[in-house]
């Protein structure tokens, strides 16, 4: 096929407009929702095993999002470091903490519409950088793969070396922390013990 015959071929399929979604997009929007209502159940309930349940059921719709937009490999730490490490020491925080299982009534904050509002500024930031750094950027989901590990590793090692190293540290002192107050706790936990045994 010449260059002339694919143009006018990609002439003749016609200009994609924003009212005629591909069954990506759609799936696209669909997983959003879903993912936007994990995240806001998240925040709201008051059983705070839920709320870490709901968070992997956020994080896993986005995920999913990157697998639509072609970018597995961040797919795949998504749910290596995010859904299979952060979550799970979120719930090893709360058994350390001896967290309630049931509801907390406790667990609300009477900040409720100060947080609500900084959450929508940041929320409006945001999508405002995004729709102003891509406004002129398409992705061509049938083109090759822009988000595979040598594409990604090249950019972040090139470009994004120094974040990749501070986010590095704190995730490292994030680990000792971890490990401080849980050494912390037992320690606190082994004289009330032997003070009841004394007691007896």
């Amino acid at each position: 096929m010449t260059a002339a015959a694919a143009t006018a071929a990609v002439a003749a399929a016609g200009p994609h407009g924003f009212l005629s979604p591909t069954g990506v997009e759609i799936a696209f929007l669909l997983v959003g929702l879903v993912t936007l209502g994990a995240a806001l159940v998240t925040v709201t309930t008051r059983q705070l095993v839920h709320a870490a349940l709901w968070l992997v059921v956020a994080l896993g719709g986005l995920a999913v999002e990157y697998l639509l937009l072609t970018a597995e490999f961040i797919a795949w730490v998504q749910v290596l470091i995010y859904v299979g490490s952060v979550v799970v020491l979120l719930l090893f925080g709360l058994m350390l903490t001896r967290a309630p299982i049931g509801r907390s009534p406790d667990a609300d904050s009477g900040n409720r519409w100060a947080a609500l509002a900084v959450a929508v500024a940041a929320a409006v930031a945001l999508v405002w950088v995004v729709v102003d750094a891509f406004r002129t950027t398409w992705i061509d989901l049938d083109g090759p793969a822009a988000g595979s590990t040598a594409v990604t590793g090249a950019s972040l090692f090139r470009h994004w070396v120094l974040p990749f190293e501070a986010l590095s540290v704190l995730l490292l002192a994030a680990l000792v922390g971890a490990i401080v107050l849980s050494r912390k706790a037992k320690a606190d936990a082994a004289p009330a013990v032997s003070g009841k045994e004394g007691a007896r």
